[in-house]
């Protein structure tokens, strides 16, 4: 978090291509860290029958800073001239300060283990343990992966492409969807931020939503597969509206798509990973799906400059989701993982 904060601040003073695409870079290597990091520390803390939860909890935020700092972005860039800089650097160095804020919390708070937490109870801290302890005995006696092995094992690899195809879309989308807002018609900076923060906004009360319904049924494979069914759908629909309005619709209702899948879907690899296997095979997924960060925006713009229009564009990221879909449909998910061994259950509180 702390690197994360100090490159995002240091975009504001790049002054050409090469150092954009340098600073971007070592971004991509902070956040390369951060996110499977936190993934794999979430399956230390809380047992699989409340992770869809509380890896939609978590991720609740990507949305919601977007429903938040789309209209403040919009506020910031009228500092424009404001101490000799230009607004969009104002942008990144405001919005660079809360990850630094928060790299400090975190350091003196969290803990690596619940044995280690003073603000849980004895029995707490007990509880947990061993309901953890049991999951990952159960995990280990369907077969445990080395570090090397969890990053060439062949649904690792897999999954990898799945996240990749939701974050295609996702990433294709966000870069591009203010100017397709802007095309809407004369709207100021603040009008395109609050628009362009709509999707978001549903996005963010299906991941919780979505997320807490796959907990309490246990059923994760179709939990997985419906939202990428959604992004298909409601972004080749977005292709053909011929109103702003409609088109809007479509985005929203893909918008609960992008978010919806993400904590379900990191259900799956935590569910047969284990231990460093899991660290490593948490983050070959997350390398391979980020890919999707580089592919989206690049087609994207690169079909919609040649085609000057939306569509090709559209259609692009819905053809990435579908395949996604049809990965998790033939790898299927076993539910028999996420249990704790016999012997080993405890009561869910």
């Amino acid at each position: 978090m702390l690197t994360w904060g100090l490159i995002t601040g240091a975009q504001a003073f790049v002054w050409n291509e090469l150092t954009l695409n340098a600073v971007r870079l070592l971004l991509g290597a902070a956040e390369a860290g951060f996110f499977p990091g936190i993934i794999f520390f979430l399956t230390l803390w809380f047992p699989a029958y409340y992770r869809a939860r509380i890896v939609g909890l978590f991720m609740f935020a990507i949305p919601i800073s977007t429903v938040i700092g789309a209209p403040i972005s919009g506020l910031i860039l009228n500092l424009e001239g404001t101490w000799g800089l230009r607004g969009w650097q104002w942008m990144f160095i405001i919005e660079a300060l809360p990850a630094l804020a928060m790299s400090i919390g975190v350091y003196f708070y969290l803990t690596d283990w619940p044995v280690e937490a003073n603000w849980l109870t004895t029995e707490e801290r007990q509880w947990l343990q061993n309901r953890l302890d049991g999951e990952r005995t159960n995990r280990e006696r369907h077969g445990a992966l080395s570090w090397f092995k969890s990053m060439l094992d062949a649904r690792v690899l897999l999954l990898g492409l799945v996240y990749m195809g939701c974050n295609i879309p996702q990433y294709g989308l966000s870069f591009f969807l203010p100017q397709i807002v802007k095309a809407f018609g004369d709207l100021s900076n603040v009008e395109v931020g609050l628009i362009t923060a709509l999707p978001y906004v549903v996005g963010a009360i299906g991941m919780i939503i979505w997320s807490r319904h796959s907990d309490a049924v246990g059923e994760r494979k179709w939990h997985t597969i419906i939202p990428l069914a959604v992004i298909v759908v409601s972004l080749a629909l977005a292709a053909i509206m011929p109103t702003p309005t409609l088109k809007m619709l479509c985005l929203c209702f893909a918008g609960f798509g992008f978010f919806a899948v993400l904590p379900v879907f990191w259900t799956l690899p935590t569910a047969f990973l284990s231990g460093t296997g899991a660290a490593a095979g948490i983050a070959a997924v997350n390398s391979i799906g980020n890919l999707g960060g580089f592919f989206g925006p690049k087609v994207f713009g690169l079909l919609k400059d040649y085609t000057s229009g939306n569509f090709a564009s559209l259609m692009f990221l819905a053809s990435t989701a579908v395949i996604g879909a049809v990965i998790v449909l033939v790898l299927g998910h076993n539910p028999a993982l996420e249990k704790p061994a016999i012997g080993t259950e405890s009561k869910d509180v």
